[in-house]
C-alpha cells in the first residue's frame, strides 16, 4: 500500500516490529553455552512466555509471567542508571520474568570477601585500607561469575558494570558483549529529590520516601533514619561521578544502546524494556530460521557476514527520468548499508554523496521527493533499531522572507510532516524533525541526519553546523548530499568563519557513501561510467558498455584506496598505467570537482 505525496512519489508504509504475544509452550531445557563469545546481533535466546502474555495496552498485569528459553543462547543484558533511577526495581522485575542471573559488583565483592577466595583476599586488602578495588580485580570477579553454570544456562544481567572505559575495554578484549545495553534516564532534579527524601526503617530494612511513599504508621515514621550518603551535596557528587563514568563507556556500546525514560511509573518503564527484549527474541526466531535453512551455524555465520557487503552491481538506464521505484530503492538500500557499516565501526562524522540525476540539484530533473525518500529510509531504519533520530532541515539564515534560504529546500520540512512514517507512529517518538543548530540537540537524541546542508548566497551554514556537531559530542551526525562550497554575495563577502576554516571543517566528515555518474566534459549524455564508494571499501571506477539489443552494463576498470583525481580517472579510462604522466582528457563530471 502506498500514499501519494505532493512530490509525486510513492511512499511505502513501514511497520515497526512490535512485541509479539507468543503462544504458551511447555518448558524445555537450555543448553549450557559459554557467555564469552563475539557479539552477534541476532544470536539471542529463542524464548516463549508462560503465563501472562505481553500486553502493550495493559501494562498493569497481575504478574510478570515466566520466560522459558529454548535450546539457544540465553539473553545477556547490561543495565545502567544513576542513583535512584529505579535500576534496582527494574533488575528485580527482569530477574522475576526472564530468570536472568543478576550480577552486581557490590554483591560480588562482598561474596568473594566473605568466601575467602583468592580474588576476595586481594580485594579485601584494598578495602581495608580505604582504597578503590582496581579494575582488573573487579573484572576478574565478573568474568569468574559469568563462567559459572547457572549463568551459562539462564543468561545474565550485569547491573552497573562496566563503570569505566578500562573495564569496558577488558570485556571487549575477551569478546564479552551484551545483547542490549539499557540506560535509565531521569532528570537530575528528580533523582536528587528521590534520594534526599528517602528514609530507611532500621527494624525492617524497608525503604520509604517522605513524599512519594510515606510510612504506614506514626510509629514507623518516628524510627526512620536517613542514609549518610543521601544528603544533597553527596547525591550531586555521586551524580557527577556517574555521568563521567557513563560518558566514558557509552561509545563502546553505542550499537547496542537503548535509552529508556525512567521518570515514569515502574510498570510503564518495565513495559518498554520488556518490548525491547521481545524484539530481540523476534530477531532470534528469524536467525534460527536461517540457521535451519542453511544446515549449520557455521554456514549461517558466513551468511550473516556476507550480507553486510551484499551488492548487485550498478543498475542500468540511469538517464531514464523519472527513475523507477526499483532503481530508487536500490540506491536507498545501498546508502543504508554503507551508513550502518560506518556507524557500527564507530565513525561519528559521516557524509553521504549520491548524485544520480534525481538527486543532483544542478540538473533540471532534480527531485526533492527522492531526497526525502532517501532520508526517510535512513531514519526509519535506525528507528527500527530503537534509536531516536533527529532529522534536520535547513531554515532561513537571515532576516526577511526566504533570506539566506536554499530554495530547493523551501517547503521540504512541511512535506516531511505529511509523509508516511509507518503505522507505529515513528514521527514524534523515535523520529523528530528539527533545524540545523546547537539548540536542536537534545539529550534524548541518539543520532542526527542533516538533509542537504548548504551555503546560500552571502550566508554560510557551517557555523551553525559546527555548533551542532560540538553539541552532539560522540553521537553520529550524518550529512546527506551536503553542498558546502562558498557562495559569496555580490559584495564578495561570505559570512562567519574564514574560508580555510570552513574547508577544514567540511573535510572533517568521512565519506561513507559516494556515487557519481561520469559524462563527457560539458555534457549530460551519454553516461560514460560511474564512480562508487561504499564503506568500508575503497573507490571503484566503472565504465558503461553498450551491448547488443539495446542493453548495457557497467564494467569495473579500476579501484582506488582514496577518492581519485580527475587525472587518475582519465588515465584509467584511457588505459594508461598509474605511474605515467597524466594529461587532462575529455572525461569530466556532471557537477563539481572530486
Amino acid at each position: 500500500m502506498a500514499t501519494a505525496t505532493a512530490t509525486g512519489i510513492a511512499i511505502n508504509h513501514r511497520r515497526r516490529p512490535s512485541a509479539p504475544a507468543l503462544a504458551t509452550l511447555p518448558p524445555s531445557s537450555s543448553s549450557a553455552l559459554s557467555p564469552i563469545r563475539p557479539s552477534l546481533r541476532l544470536s539471542h535466546s529463542l524464548c516463549f512466555l508462560s503465563g501472562n502474555r505481553y500486553s502493550k495496552r495493559n501494562p498493569k498485569t497481575r504478574g510478570l509471567g515466566v520466560v522459558v528459553c529454548a535450546a539457544t543462547e540465553p539473553l545477556k543484558v547490561m543495565i545502567s542508571g544513576a542513583p535512584a533511577s529505579g535500576k534496582g526495581t527494574q533488575c528485580q522485575m527482569l530477574v522475576e520474568k526472564y530468570g536472568l542471573v543478576h550480577i552486581s559488583t557490590g554483591d560480588l565483592l562482598r561474596a568473594e570477601v566473605s568466601s575467602g577466595t583468592e580474588i576476595g583476599k586481594k580485594a579485601k586488602e584494598y578495602m581495608d585500607t580505604g582504597m578503590l578495588v582496581p579494575d582488573e580485580i573487579v573484572t576478574d570477579m565478573v568474568v569468574s561469575r559469568l563462567s559459572q553454570k547457572d549463568v551459562r544456562e539462564k543468561g545474565w544481567l550485569l547491573d552497573g558494570y562496566p563503570r569505566s572505559s578500562s573495564q569496558a575495554g577488558s570485556l571487549e578484549r575477551m569478546k564479552i558483549r551484551p545483547d542490549i545495553f539499557i540506560v535509565l534516564e531521569v532528570p537530575d532534579e528528580i533523582l536528587i529529590d528521590r534520594c534526599v527524601g528517602r528514609r530507611m526503617d532500621p527494624v525492617s530494612g524497608k525503604i520509604y520516601h517522605l513524599k512519594n511513599f510515606p510510612p504506614e504508621t506514626e510509629e514507623i515514621s518516628a524510627r526512620l533514619i536517613t542514609r549518610t550518603d543521601d544528603t544533597q551535596e553527596k547525591v550531586r557528587s555521586r551524580l557527577e561521578t556517574y555521568k563521567r563514568n557513563s560518558d566514558a563507556i557509552l561509545p563502546t556500546y553505542f550499537d547496542l544502546l537503548q535509552k529508556v525514560d525512567g521518570n515514569r511509573p515502574r510498570e510503564i518503564v518495565f513495559q518498554e524494556i520488556d518490548a525491547l527484549l521481545q524484539k530481540i527474541r523476534t530477531d532470534a526466531v528469524k536467525f534460527k530460521t536461517l540457521e535451519v535453512t542453511n544446515g549449520n551455524s557455521n554456514s549461517n555465520l558466513k551468511l550473516a557476514a556476507s550480507s553486510r557487503d551484499n551488492w548487485r552491481g550498478i543498475p542500468t538506464r540511469l538517464n531514464n527520468i523519472p527513475h523507477s521505484k526499483e532503481i530508487r530503492k536500490y540506491f536507498y538500500d545501498d546508502v543504508l548499508q554503507a551508513t550502518q557499516n560506518a556507524i557500527e565501526d564507530k565513525i561519528r562524522r559521516l557524509k553521504v554523496e549520491i548524485n544520480i540525476p534525481e538527486l543532483n540539484p544542478e540538473t533540471d530533473v532534480y527531485r526533492i521527493g527522492t531526497l526525502l525518500e532517501l532520508v526517510r529510509t535512513l531514519a526509519l531504519s535506525f528507528a527500527d533499531d530503537g534509536k531516536r533520530v533527529k532529522v534536520c532541515v535547513q531554515g532561513s539564515m537571515g532576516e526577511g522572507a526566504l533570506s539566506g534560504m536554499p530554495l530547493q529546500l523551501a517547503g521540504s520540512r512541511k512535506i516531511m510532516e505529511f509523509m508516511d512514517w509507518g503505522e507505529y507512529g515513528a514521527l514524534g517518538t523515535f523520529i523528530n524533525i528539527g533545524s540545523i543548530g546547537a539548540r536542536e540537540v537534545e539529550e534524548q537524541d541518539d543520532l542526527f541526519i542533516l538533509m542537504a546542508p548548504q551555503n546560500a548566497v552571502g550566508n554560510c551554514i557551517i557555523d551553525d553546523m559546527k555548533a551542532m556537531t560540538d553539541a552532539a559530542g560522540d553521537r553520529p551526525v550524518i550529512l546527506v548530499n551536503p553542498r558546502l562550497k562558498d557562495m559569496p554575495a555580490s559584495s564578495g563577502i561570505m559570512q562567519t568563519m574564514g574560508r580555510e576554516k570552513r574547508l577544514e571543517y567540511a573535510a572533517s566528515f568521512e565519506n561513507c557513501y559516494f556515487f557519481r555518474l561520469l559524462y563527457y566534459a560539458g555534457t549530460q549524455y551519454p553516461i560514460m561510467g560511474a564512480l562508487r564508494m561504499s564503506y568500508p571499501h575503497g573507490y571503484e571506477l566503472y565504465k558503461r558498455i553498450d551491448e547488443s539489443y539495446g542493453k548495457e552494463k557497467y564494467k569495473l576498470i579500476a579501484t582506488f584506496p582514496k577518492r581519485p583525481t580527475s587525472e587518475e580517472i582519465n588515465a584509467a579510462f584511457e588505459g594508461k598505467p598509474r605511474d605515467r604522466e597524466r594529461a587532462t582528457g575529455i572525461w569530466g563530471f556532471l557537477s563539481g570537482i572530486l
